[in-house]
């Protein structure tokens, strides 16, 4: 059983011929974009995608499925992952170190459809670090407003490379570890006040449905 590539492939049933498409990125979305792009060639439908990172844009490239930009087009249907989803639909994102893009292209889409397996829902936010976009010279002064507001801060360090994951944009990224986020509305506008935060992973009162894979089948949930 792949539940991820149940709730990706399920997803890209959604996609509609002429549709410009939000490209999330992550494991989930990889199936996404995969299906979509055998319908391309399958079905010969005709879409355009905005990738959120280059991790999609060259995976859409791989499926031979258009790209586009914001600059041209606006978006009828975003499709993208999440690390944690609570009962109202706020998630957690960034564990990619992509989520400055993805809000930008997920909070311009007409519509929006998280896709992920079972163990993403929780019933309060805060299990996952928030992912925080810190531009390199404000990395001090952001880390200790992060701890003045209860936080536990952590540079996040790359895997394959000596020093700090740099992001498509060039900037670093803080994991910042709350207790349970009770109101992640207001700690998402609290947090992108610290001057020198570009974005940070909290994405609330975006999503228009969840599609949840389990063992059971698969489930879709809205507000």
């Amino acid at each position: 059983m792949n539940l991820k590539r149940d709730v990706g492939y399920k997803a890209a049933e959604e996609v509609e011929d002429g549709q410009i498409l939000g490209l999330g990125t992550g494991s989930t979305t990889h199936y996404f974009i995969e299906k979509v792009g055998m319908r391309v060639k399958e079905e010969e439908i005709e879409v355009m995608g905005i990738p959120t990172s280059y991790q999609s844009a060259l995976l859409a490239q791989q499926w031979n499925i258009p790209i586009t930009s914001l600059d041209e087009y606006s978006i009828d249907l975003a499709v993208d992952g999440a690390d944690e989803i609570d009962p109202n639909l706020n998630l957690i994102k960034g564990g990619g170190a992509a989520h400055t893009l993805e809000k930008i292209v997920d909070y311009s889409a007409e519509e929006l459809i998280i896709i992920a397996d079972d163990s993403k829902y929780v019933d309060v936010l805060g299990e996952f670090p928030v992912p925080i976009e810190v531009i390199p010279k404000a990395k001090t002064p952001v880390e200790d407003a992060l701890i003045d507001m209860g936080a536990k801060v952590d540079i996040r360090m790359a895997v394959n490379k000596d020093g700090p994951v740099i992001t498509d944009n060039g900037n670093f990224i803080i994991d910042a570890k709350f207790d349970e986020i009770i109101s992640p509305a207001d700690m998402e506008l609290e947090l992108n006040t610290i001057p020198g935060v570009v974005e940070n992973g909290l994405f609330t009162e975006m999503v228009d449905k969840v599609i949840l894979g389990s063992k059971d089948g698969i489930k879709e949930l809205k507000i």
